[in-house]
């Protein structure tokens, strides 16, 4: 079984055009590095928590390099919504916008680092999937467990095409 019965949501569509438009087709396209230079972003490792940060024209994505590199690319998606969706100061601002933008984040990492236009040609009733993704899309287990979790939880719109 694929996705016999899956409807994308707008935001996994933009993420599909965007990866489309700038040639990402293969699990191997999706290099940190290529997807903060097309976004104009530099990213760089250091021994500290991750974050954004923008000065001017300058933006870049600090990753945390006492990290393994499948937690540093889960924290690049992350911190990569926030650089192309989110505007403001975290440190000030209310709560509950705090909290909206860390899950529309926490969307957006499951959406980018395993896009739908990629898994949609994995087997979903293979056993093994979430090793597979894992492996090969270089993201933590959780992540990719949580992405299938969606993906069967998510409701089938009428008169939308499906697989």
């Amino acid at each position: 079984m694929r996705f016999p019965c899956y409807t994308t949501t707008i935001l996994e569509d933009l993420i599909t055009q965007w990866y489309k438009s700038h040639n990402f087709k293969e699990p191997t396209d999706l290099s940190v590095h290529n997807i903060g230079f097309e976004n104009k972003i530099f990213v760089n490792c250091r021994p500290t928590q991750a974050s954004y940060m923008k000065l001017g024209k300058f933006q870049e994505i600090v990753l945390d390099s006492r990290l393994p590199q499948v937690n540093q690319r889960e924290q690049f998606f992350h911190e990569l919504c926030h650089a192309l969706r989110h505007a403001g100061r975290q440190l000030i601002m209310p709560k509950d916008f705090y909290e909206l933008q860390e899950r529309d984040a926490r969307h957006f990492t499951l959406y980018a680092s395993l896009p739908y236009h990629m898994i949609k040609e994995y087997t979903l009733s293979d056993p093994e999937i979430i090793n597979v993704w894992s492996q090969d899309f270089n993201i933590p287990l959780d992540v990719c467990q949580e992405r299938l979790e969606k993906i069967k939880r998510r409701p089938i719109v009428p008169g939308k095409t499906i697989l």
